[in-house]
């Protein structure tokens, strides 16, 4: 880390380095599929169960559940909302 950093906010740093915006998308990637296996958890709803429910294969709810992944789309995240009689709301602030 570079001495101008140091005591610097994490946020401003990340911006400072273009790395902000991919952080975030990770964080909130990590965020929604925790959201969604505590959901299937309290649920006692199996992937397989889960996968039928979001009319979708086992794969593509793994893609979901793997916070790593960064390939889901609008649609997969609409259908385990869906599937778990949730509300998809995305905003932008």
């Amino acid at each position: 880390m570079r001495k101008e950093h140091l005591g610097s906010e994490l946020d401003a740093f990340l911006a400072e380095e273009g790395l902000l915006v991919e952080a975030e998308a990770v964080a909130m990637k990590r965020v929604i599929a925790f959201q969604i296996a505590e959901l299937m958890k309290e649920r006692n709803l199996s992937k397989t169960v889960m996968a039928k429910r979001m009319n979708t294969s086992r794969a593509t709810l793994d893609r979901l559940l793997d916070s790593s992944s960064g390939s889901v789309t609008l649609r997969t995240l609409e259908r385990a909302a869906l599937a778990l009689d949730k509300r998809l709301r995305i905003e932008l602030v």
